[in-house]
């Protein structure tokens, strides 16, 4: 048999009824209380009245004598105001005489008092016939030796707080039940804009239909989240389309050299098959033009896992590197691919912290850019003055409306179509100095031509530690 668990299946309840089942508990909790506070402070002033109107309810001298006589004689006294009172005449030898529909017993107490030893008596009793009672007893003036007991049934305070009992009873159940309506109706109202939030999510979920947005009204934590939800469904989208748009322009990109490798592995396959040798110097071609596709190839393939990469991911750890150094090395390379170029360069040393890879991957896509753009026998100006890194050609620069694209994956400049690459170099050249804290901007040049502008977080020096490791090294 399985063991009932309240917490287990309070917990598989869901939200809304939760939310009823707390809100009744604690109006349940509260009434409560209230309704034991409004009994007890009830009862005690109810008994603190029978008290006093028994204080007040004394005997004359002559209805005693009289109530006395009766006694003596063997006769019943008959009841006393109206018969609401009880009353006995208490001597000190333990004699009592009663007026009232029974006796009550006479309490050690009550002899105290008819023998002087107490000023008063106040208790309560069962008479002879089991009601309870309330005694208050007193000495009655005159001679010692005589005190009168005046007793009232506290049945009078049991029934009204009977009374009391029961309509506190029905007003707590009403409260309990509307307090437990109150709260599945506030529930499923507060609950609603979840419930859509649920709906929403569970549409794209099953749709992957990303253009769904919530109504959004107010300023609390569900419209909160509701915003947020709203901006992360657009940036999905949005990632989704980039993501789409980079599949069809990496085909677009790869078709033009797989074509052309195509052709050119056609052509030398036929030449094999019939027999028919191709000239010597066409067969040079045709493989140095292989050997070309292949490089864009790789190269363009390279530059694609590079974007394909997250923003957040790295390919290797940061260092402390000297920009300047790095610098160097990517003007020899492009040098050897711009030997009529005249390099000006003006480098003052600079460290940054970066990947030493992705780095010098950047500054070379950044020099290539000049060389390419860059008139036969032209001139590149390169300076490093205290983290901006300044790199200018004297090609035929760039339109104003197209500078806000130059950053963008695949996209070329219509007037430099003709010439290779894959639109992905400054792409590249943005995203890794973004992810080492710094920005890149390309703009026209003062007298014609383009700078490009590489600003980056550094030092003019390398820190201690750098400073020692190199040492070690040089040891």
């Amino acid at each position: 048999m399985t063991r009932f668990r309240p917490l287990a299946w309070f917990r598989s309840r869901p939200l809304r009824s939760r939310l009823a089942l707390l809100t009744a508990f604690a109006v349940a909790v509260a009434v409560a209380a209230v309704s034991l506070a409004c009994w007890f402070v009830t009862r005690a002033q109810l008994e603190a009245e029978l008290d006093s109107s028994l204080r007040n309810s004394k005997l004359d001298s002559g209805s005693v004598e009289t109530l006395l006589t009766l006694c003596r004689q063997g006769t019943t006294p008959p009841p006393m105001a109206g018969g609401s009172y009880t009353v006995q005449v208490i001597l000190a030898n333990g004699f009592v005489c009663t007026s009232g529909q029974a006796p009550i017993p006479a309490d050690p107490a009550d002899l105290a008092v008819a023998r002087g030893r107490l000023t008063y008596a106040l208790h309560t009793v069962k008479d002879e016939d089991g009601r309870e009672m309330r005694v208050y007893t007193y000495p009655q003036p005159g001679p010692p030796g005589l005190a009168v007991s005046v007793a009232r049934p506290l049945a009078e305070v049991d029934n009204s707080m009977s009374t009391l009992r029961w309509v506190l009873l029905l007003v707590s159940g009403i409260g309990v039940v509307g307090a437990g309506a109150a709260g599945l109706w506030v529930a499923r109202t507060g609950l609603e804009p979840v419930n859509r939030l649920t709906g929403a999510v569970e549409h794209v979920a099953a749709t992957e239909d990303l253009t769904v947005r919530i109504p959004v009204d107010g300023e609390d934590e569900i419209a909160r989240l509701s915003r947020s939800f709203n901006a992360m469904t657009a940036a999905l989208a949005t990632s989704r389309d980039r993501q789409a748009q980079l599949i069809a322009d990496a085909g677009h990109e790869l078709r033009t050299p797989l074509t052309s490798l195509r052709t050119n592995v056609e052509l030398l396959a036929r030449s094999e098959e019939t027999g028919r040798a191709i000239p010597a110097d066409d067969r040079r071609a045709l493989m140095a033009s292989v050997k070309a596709q292949m490089t864009e190839l790789a190269a363009l393939i390279g530059d694609l896992q590079e974007l394909a990469r997250p923003d957040t991911a790295r390919p290797g750890p940061l260092e402390v590197v000297p920009l300047h150094g790095i610098l160097r090395s990517a003007l020899d390379r492009a040098r050897l691919r711009g030997p009529e170029l005249t390099f000006v360069t003006d480098l003052a040393p600079w460290y940054v912290r970066a990947e030493p890879a992705a780095i010098e991957r950047a500054l070379v896509n950044v020099l290539d850019n000049a060389v390419k753009f860059s008139p036969p026998r032209g001139t590149v100006e390169v300076t490093l003055m205290r983290g901006e890194l300044a790199v200018r050609d004297h090609g035929p620069g760039i339109p104003p409306d197209e500078l806000p694209h130059v950053f963008d994956r695949f996209w070329r400049s219509p007037s430099a179509r003709s010439l290779p690459g894959s639109g992905l170099g400054l792409s590249i050249v943005a995203r890794t100095v973004h992810q080492a804290g710094g920005s890149a901007t390309l703009a026209p040049a003062p007298g014609g031509g383009t700078v490009a502008t590489l600003r980056l977080p550094g030092a003019p020096t390398p820190p201690p530690s750098v400073v020692a490791d190199e040492g070690r090294d040089e040891a």
